[in-house]
């Protein structure tokens, strides 16, 4: 189906936020897309006490427990270059970014010095982080410890939106029966339900091409390669390194794409899909 040059490629079913990086996010049912992604998003990260780095589950070995915090806007981000973030702690307690001892409890909680940065505070140099690859054949590298380079001024790791289509869900969950091919698995921040019969990994051919979702306007600029985090435990989701092995087999380890904001606006549950002429 066309609509004034544009043709539909399905509607937009659910939408997230990660306000703490590699925290447990938030669903929405409505966001503001900026050339920074979805308002609020990776608006915080823990800097490690030691060495100065970005902790994130990408290391897992050395940050086992992250995914047991999950992190929520408590207001709106308009405004706002910091805007306040509530963190759950895995014991259930409930503590604020604006508290002054909140990057004591984080430690605590944690057993390792940390503190909250918020992104939009400045930094006189890029971050750093760290990637732990598993031994598993399809990936980059086997069985080691990587160093990378955050974008300056951001907590992401490349892009600042990622786009998943359930479809993409559907047919590794066909190849890899056995596996919970769960959303939050793979932590997009957009995700799409494809126009009736449209199947497997529907997402690689957009790339290069412009996206519509009302009047924002997306540029998809490569494919989203996954790591080790698909496979932790989180929630009512087992570890399972199976999820990621299938990915590398099938699909070079790509699961999504990721896409720049080129006109920005607000995105809605339920929203059409276009790829723009």
């Amino acid at each position: 189906m066309t609509d004034a040059g544009q043709t539909t490629l399905g509607s937009v079913v659910s939408i997230w936020r990660y306000p703490v990086k590699s925290m447990l996010g938030e669903e929405l049912n409505a966001a503001e897309l900026t050339e920074r992604g979805v308002s609020g998003d990776r608006a915080y990260a823990l800097i490690d006490g030691s060495d100065g780095k970005v902790a994130t589950a990408k290391n897992p070995r050395k940050w086992p427990n992250l995914f047991g915090f999950r992190a929520a806007l408590v207001e709106p981000v308009a405004g706002r270059e910091s805007p306040s973030v509530r963190i759950t702690l895995p014991d259930g307690t409930k503590a604020v970014s604006r508290q002054s001892d909140i990057s004591e409890v984080l430690s605590g909680a944690l057993g390792r010095e940390v503190t909250l940065r918020g992104a939009a505070g400045g930094r006189a140099a890029p971050a750093q982080s760290e990637e732990y690859w598993p031994d598993m054949e399809g990936l980059d590298h086997r069985d080691t410890v990587t160093e990378f380079t955050l974008p300056e001024g951001t907590f992401f790791d490349c892009a600042a939106v990622h786009l998943l289509t359930t479809a993409t869900l559907d047919r590794l969950g066909e190849l890899y029966p056995e596996g919970r091919f769960d959303v939050r698995r793979f932590r997009p921040n957009i995700v799409i339900a494809p126009a009736a019969g449209a199947k497997g990994f529907v997402e690689n051919p957009w790339i290069g091409h412009m996206l519509a979702i009302g009047d924002v306007r997306l540029s998809v600029t490569g494919p989203c390669g996954r790591c080790v985090m698909t496979t932790l435990s989180q929630e009512d989701l087992p570890a399972d390194p199976g999820i990621l092995r299938t990915a590398a087999r099938h699909n070079q380890a790509n699961v999504g794409v990721y896409v720049a904001v080129v006109r920005g606006g607000t995105i809605r549950r339920g929203d059409s899909v276009m790829l723009a002429a």
